[in-house]
């Protein structure tokens, strides 16, 4: 097996080749690698570098666009091969953007896999105020809340909701997990999130650990 083909499938998203991303990711499959490793070390890798090159200022919407088309492209054409969903029986978990970033790539690759390991998601979307939030959680049993956060700017709004959550007494109703490009373990321990996720399958792991389950 050629570890290689990480590298230039993570490359292929970078550039914004959805042929090359196609192609790769078929490689990939054929080498008999995981569909979780090529998640996680091609797609992912190459979808936080983008993000990384974003907020330096050295891409800008249209690359990061053509890029986010690719890595859908590449989970589009996995997802009938990552198996069938277990059951589900482990919990409810409610994802969702943060207010001011319109991104869903990373969130939906969560899905993808919490969804693959037993857990019943419902996506709230993208754009989401802490009043948004505050509601869902309210007004369902929700055993998990994920929030991602892309871009650097829109970080403040992770800190917002739970304080949101705080203020209208449902904090305590779910346990928090946040990621994103630019959310650190850090920043997530600072702003009183239960756990960080650095991609999507430590998000499943981490909230299985909090829900008390195993992967």
């Amino acid at each position: 097996m050629d570890e290689n083909i990480f590298t230039q499938l993570s490359e292929a998203i970078i550039k914004g080749n959805v042929k090359k991303t196609l192609e790769y990711a078929e490689m990939a499959v054929n080498q008999g690698l995981s569909i979780k490793e090529i998640i996680q070390k091609g797609l992912t890798a190459g979808i936080r570098t983008v993000g990384d090159l974003f907020n330096k200022g050295d891409y800008f919407l249209p690359e990061l666009i053509v890029s986010g088309k690719a890595m859908q492209a590449a989970l589009d054409y996995l997802k009938p091969k990552f198996g069938q969903e277990k059951e589900t029986n482990v919990g409810k978990f409610l994802i969702g953007t943060v207010k001011g970033d319109i991104h869903d790539i990373g969130k939906n690759i969560v899905i993808m896999m919490l969804k693959s390991n037993g857990w019943e998601v419902i996506d709230i979307g993208v754009d989401i105020s802490p009043e948004q939030f505050c509601n869902a959680v309210k007004n369902n049993n929700y055993d998990i809340l994920g929030m991602s956060s892309l871009l650097t700017m829109t970080m403040p709004s992770l800190d917002e909701t739970i304080k949101a959550l705080k203020k209208a007494g449902v904090r305590d109703k779910v346990k928090i997990i946040i990621g994103g490009a630019p959310v650190t373990q850090e920043f997530a321990d600072r702003i009183g999130a239960d756990a960080y996720g650095k991609d999507a399958w430590e998000a499943v792991v981490k909230a299985e650990s909090l829900k008390g389950k195993a992967v």
